[in-house]
């Protein structure tokens, strides 16, 4: 975490498919007959399931909690994202599908978007054919100029739908943001900030859905694009998206080399992930995320963590002095932080 000064893992609050484990490839290894010849076999093995279970906790929802004894710097589990996509700024940097960063040469391109490899170009197709077919340039312009990077995610998760990738519904199971749809209803109650946040919405979603309407997506595709699921997607990923801050391959661990934060200080874009988001916030975490490669997240132990433990991350900079993290954990997730380390007054 960058309490150690290396690496800010952190949602930012200003700021393809349901997580499943990974299948191993086969393991080759040597045995020996009793004649001492070697012999190969070729055996399959299960990956084990993560040490981990989510489950209710007293005062926060949903956590995850070890199953049993976590050393510290341990890999708790990877993630890949339910929605990822690059910051505008970073388009022609990182690939458009796994965010990882190009070299000098970039094997494929499709329609302005680079991609790091064929097998990225090939995963991203089906919502990429959809998302190529509109004009985008006032939409991007509108993410721009009001420095804003989660619409970006709602137009992607969009195309998704409209194509067949995902459903409508992908991040319901997701803690929603203290902004509901019935608060932004009651505008004569609301500060002005909420007012503007209202604002904003309205002119994402009227621009989301005019640039599909202009590039003839039928609107059986679109019956799902309403107002309500744009405010309500909108307010999922404003508590749930991570920052992406990708090292660029050249270290095994953010936290192996100081050299490291270099690199974990330019974010290359934004994505919601399942089981990462059920993780709850700890202002002295035990845990935290890291990404080393692309989009693909890590889990990793701080700490040792005891069976039965809950593990925590960090949402913010833990470096901060203890009024602004309560400022900032108000403001942008809407709870108070009574984590040991606040109820000290650290």
């Amino acid at each position: 975490m960058s309490k150690f000064g290396l690496v800010r893992c952190s949602r930012w609050v200003w700021r393809f498919k349901t997580l499943h484990p990974q299948k191993k490839a086969s393991t080759f290894f040597t045995t020996t007959t009793e004649g001492g010849q070697a012999v190969n076999e070729n055996v399959s093995r299960r990956p084990e399931p993560p040490p981990i279970r989510v489950a209710l906790t007293e005062s926060a929802g949903r956590g995850v909690f070890a199953t049993r004894r976590i050393g510290a710097g341990e890999l708790i589990h990877r993630a890949k994202p339910l929605v990822s996509h690059p910051s505008l700024s970073k388009l022609q940097n990182v690939c458009y599908f796994c965010l990882r960063k190009l070299g000098n040469s970039v094997d494929s391109q499709s329609q302005g978007a680079s991609f790091c490899s064929e097998e990225c170009r090939k995963q991203s197709k089906v919502f990429h054919d959809v998302e190529v077919k509109a004009d985008w340039l006032a939409y991007d312009e509108y993410c721009r100029s009001h420095g804003l990077k989660y619409p970006l995610l709602v137009k992607r998760l969009a195309c998704m739908v409209i194509s067949g990738a995902a459903s409508a519904d992908l991040l319901d199971i997701l803690q929603p943001a203290i902004l509901s749809p019935e608060m932004i209803s009651k505008k004569e109650h609301q500060s002005p900030a909420v007012l503007l946040l209202h604002g904003t919405m309205e002119e994402g979603f009227g621009l989301l859905r005019s640039a599909f309407t202009m590039a003839n997506i039928p609107d059986a595709h679109m019956e799902f694009l309403t107002k309500q699921w744009y405010i309500e997607v909108m307010s999922r990923i404003r508590i749930n998206a991570f920052r992406i801050e990708v090292a660029g391959g050249l270290y095994g661990d953010l936290l192996s080399s100081a050299a490291a934060s270099v690199d974990a200080e330019a974010a290359v874009g934004t994505a919601v992930y399942m089981l990462p988001s059920f993780y709850n916030h700890d202002c002295d975490p035990n845990a935290h995320i890291v990404w080393t490669e692309n989009v693909d997240a890590r889990l990793k132990a701080l700490r040792d963590v005891d069976a039965g433990e809950e593990l925590r991350i960090c949402y913010i900079d833990a470096s901060m002095n203890h009024d602004a993290r309560q400022t900032l954990l108000y403001q942008g997730f809407g709870f108070q932080c009574n984590c040991p380390r606040c109820l000290s007054g650290d």
